[in-house]
């Protein structure tokens, strides 16, 4: 991978080499940064970010710890709001929209897949699949059928009436994918999916990720692991809170 700092044209996927559009510009963000202030300290989170990603793309962002990427993730989920510049999700700028808003298009626009699961104990895993459904108000005969579709297509029905603990990690991770894909989002945000698993169960959730790429699903991914990087169609690299190297590539693709 080039690791050279890249020209004002980072972040926006139509000038890396390689790069083919395949769809609209979901996200775009232009000119981000974040600071995080205390009473002493103030922390450059992001600086100058722009990136856009496409309909049908998975983007594997990557860098060492404390780079930004999770930061960036962040803002990206709506999860954290940005000090500067601006973002466009789905071609609406993010700071026109009140924040009471911002739940309800979490909801129905973003799926997340987080690296310690946070699936609810005391819920089965079809009622931790059913809980996105379950705050958009939607009939029970229709979360029914979109909870049992997502549980098929993660390979995890037969253990729909179990519970988190009685699962493997990479099971739980499953479940977790199958709770961020039932309500159909755009776009697909997982921060280190793999990073609590062993490598055959990591090597399981990419190759699950991959099959969903592949199905249609926009992925975002944060990643420590060089090799999963090669399952996205484009890898970001991330240092000091910048861009500096982005790589269209042909991924890998599942078994």
């Amino acid at each position: 991978m080039n690791t050279e700092r890249i020209d004002q044209d980072a972040g926006h996927p139509e000038h890396v080499p390689g790069y083919v559009g395949s769809g609209e510009v979901l996200m775009r963000l232009d000119g981000v940064s974040k600071v995080f202030c205390t009473d002493e300290l103030e922390t450059h989170a992001l600086s100058n970010v722009r990136l856009d990603v496409h309909a049908g793309e998975f983007v594997s962002i990557a860098g060492p710890s404390g780079s930004g990427k999770t930061t960036l993730l962040s803002i990206l989920g709506l999860l954290d709001s940005l000090s500067a510049g601006t973002y466009a999700l789905a071609g609406q700028s993010v700071s026109s929209i009140e924040a009471s808003e911002l739940p309800r298009i979490r909801n129905r626009q973003i799926g997340f897949i987080f690296q310690s699961f946070n699936l609810i104990g005391d819920l089965s895993v079809y009622d931790n699949v059913a809980l996105p459904l379950t705050y958009r108000g939607l009939p029970a005969a229709e979360r029914r059928q979109r909870v049992e579709a997502a549980l098929e297509r993660v390979g995890m029905s037969h253990r729909r009436k179990h519970f988190p603990n009685q699962l493997s990690g990479g099971q739980q991770q499953r479940v977790a994918v199958a709770r961020a894909v039932v309500g159909d989002p755009p776009v697909l945000l997982a921060d280190e999916p793999t990073g609590n698993l062993d490598s055959r169960n990591g090597d399981s959730v990419m190759e699950l990720l991959s099959e969903l790429h592949a199905g249609g699903a926009t992925i975002c991914m944060v990643t420590h692991n060089p090799d999963y990087t090669r399952y996205a169609t484009r890898t970001v690299t991330m240092l000091d809170g910048q861009v500096v190297a982005e790589q269209a590539q042909t991924p890998r693709l599942a078994q």
